[in-house]
């Protein structure tokens, strides 16, 4: 069974790797879970305004956001209690990946995309 990935900072555009994070997740068989203010939806899947909003459990929340955007969201991600959050290429934050790891989150620094391609997701 496949786990449920929020994706902060998702696009509906084509050329965006959140939207084919998007579309690879759900090839690999999980449900995404868009999070994006400008969004209401992702091809029909309800998109999420805030973190703060999700209201279902999250296995893996996956940012496509950088750090000037991420820098005041610990509290928000800590809340919605992900097993693991993934910091792809241009969305690294050590302080916020040092205050997830300190509330027993696991933190990666990887690509969604090569995560999933080679079976390690």
């Amino acid at each position: 069974m496949g786990q449920k990935v929020a994706i902060l900072g998702a696009s509906k555009r084509p050329d965006r790797y959140s939207n084919k994070a998007f579309h690879m997740l759900r090839e690999y068989g999980h449900t995404p879970i868009p999070v994006a203010p400008a969004l209401d939806e992702v091809e029909g899947i309800k998109a999420y305004e805030s973190l703060s909003q999700v209201e279902e459990p999250v296995d893996t929340l996956t940012m496509y956001v950088g750090p000037m955007t991420s820098k005041d969201m610990a509290e928000a991600i800590i809340k919605l209690k992900p097993k693991r959050v993934i910091f792809n290429p241009g969305t690294e934050n050590p302080p916020l990946q040092l205050a997830l790891a300190k509330a027993g989150i696991e933190v990666e620094q990887a690509c969604t995309l090569v995560l999933l391609q080679t079976g390690q997701f």
